[in-house]
């Protein structure tokens, strides 16, 4: 047996092992989609977002749940010779979110929101910013230095800060949808303060990567060259472009054509800023934020949706991908006095830093402590960042578990509270989405929940 399986020819052989790794993929995947709607709808029951029962499928299926029960069911369900090829469905899937993510980003909630936003937006970003860099300093006796790719503190600390600083736009405008608080002043105002707080956030977290990836002084310049030229050939060449080329006038600007436009174009440009040398997420980010949304809701506003439902189904994937790398039962004593430290830095920082700007600004006791619990809402950015600084090599495996549950209490922790600190928002629930919305939460709404925030807000 062993003399005919060496006679036989190397491409029946490689053969044999391509349909033997594809099969162990599409098992993989069958259950990461399986996993990810039970989660998902176990969460849905008890009012939480649908992200939070997807992140808690992930954790469950990896070293932290699974991996504690007799046999390596871990290995077993996820070999290694797999791990690649879910590695890059997981970034694919990151990639589109992160899309959607920019193309919901509406400049127009930055405007007439006047003072107070603008300085709750700093005090919320400045206090967690500032808190985690400390908590970085304290904790590096700690960091387990041989899984991480860099030696000084200076780049995991402003990692830490950053991360810290987040709030996460598509899940806060989700929660606010459903809680009935679209017409709401306090509504109005999150939308607006996250959306100011995840642009400073992203663009520290663009520094950290071109610090962690730069070789030296002119490395760091160039990548910084480039990096102006990107976005300035964004706003000057691709948006105009874009608004010409998607003209409804255009006969053959149609669903298919826009949906072919739109799709290349994201691609293109994550490959533009991995190629530069920071992270895909930035350059899909960009494209969607730039991509006029006016010119796509009159001729294929359907699109985004179809982008969007692709990136719903790759999701879970990155949940499982970043689930892999969480291990609880890996922390230690350790460990868990990092866990308590960042979940307590994080709800510190977000809580007293939105609510007390909020109250010298004139907001009362109530307004403000409204206001702190909405914008300490992480969820799945927080993940995204969270996995940029594992593959930089900014975070071990102790920091990265406890920041990744800290994503999940934060969030889960929003909807009890707002319903302590702001009772009506717990009886105003928006009506129900079609069911092929039902995953929105979990991602971008294609940015027309969080812009009738402020067109409602506007109108009254």
């Amino acid at each position: 047996m062993h003399t005919h399986a060496m006679s036989l020819p190397l491409h029946t052989l490689a053969a044999g092992s391509a349909s033997s790794v594809t099969g162990s993929i599409l098992g993989a995947l069958a259950l990461i989609v399986a996993a990810a709607y039970v989660f998902a709808r176990l969460a849905q029951r008890v009012r939480q977002p649908v992200v939070v029962g997807e992140i808690v499928a992930g954790i469950a299926l990896g070293p932290s749940v699974l991996g504690l029960l007799p046999g390596d069911l871990v290995g077993l369900f996820f070999p290694a010779e797999v791990k690649p090829y879910l590695q890059i469905l997981a970034q694919l899937g990151l990639v589109l979110f992160m899309f959607g993510v920019g193309y919901q980003f509406d400049g127009s909630h930055l405007r007439g929101h006047g003072r107070q936003v603008t300085t709750v937006s700093l005090s919320s970003v400045a206090l967690p910013f500032a808190l985690g860099a400390g908590l970085a300093w304290v904790c590096q006796p700690w960091f387990l230095r041989s899984q991480m790719k860099t030696d000084g503190l200076l780049v995991p600390a402003l990692f830490l800060g950053a991360a810290m600083s987040i709030t996460a736009f598509p899940v806060l405008a989700r929660i606010i949808s459903e809680r009935g608080l679209q017409k709401d002043r306090l509504g109005a105002m999150a939308i607006a303060c996250a959306a100011i707080q995840d642009f400073l956030a992203w663009t520290v977290l663009a520094v950290v990567v071109a610090l962690a990836n730069a070789t030296g002084p002119w490395p760091l310049a160039r990548m910084a060259l480039w990096s102006l030229a990107f976005v300035i050939g964004l706003m000057l060449i691709v948006r105009p472009g874009l608004v010409w080329l998607l003209a409804p006038e255009r006969r053959w600007a149609g669903s298919t054509a826009v949906h072919a436009v739109l799709v290349v174009g994201l691609l293109l440009c994550a490959w533009a800023t991995e190629a530069i040398g920071l992270h895909s997420v930035f350059g899909a980010f960009a494209f969607g934020a730039v991509v006029p949304r006016r010119r796509i809701d009159e001729t294929a506003p359907e699109v985004p949706e179809r982008i969007e439902q692709t990136s719903l189904f790759l999701l879970p994937v990155f949940f499982i991908v970043t689930g892999l790398s969480v291990d609880l039962a890996g922390l230690g004593w350790q460990g868990l006095v990092i866990l308590a430290a960042v979940i307590t830095v994080a709800c510190v920082g977000k809580f007293v830093g939105a609510a007390g700007a909020a109250r010298l600004t004139g907001a009362t006791g109530r307004e403000a402590m409204t206001l702190g619990v909405l914008l300490n809402a992480r969820g799945l950015t927080e993940l995204v960042i969270l996995n940029v600084g594992l593959a930089l090599g900014v975070l071990d495996s102790r920091m990265f578990t406890a920041m990744v549950v800290m994503a999940v209490v934060t969030t889960i922790m929003t909807g009890p509270l707002l319903e302590r600190f702001h009772p009506k928002s717990g009886r105003t629930v928006a009506p129900p989405l079609p069911a092929s919305r039902t995953r929105a939460d979990a991602g971008p709404s294609t940015g027309q929940g969080s812009r009738d925030l402020v067109s409602q807000d506007e109108a009254s």
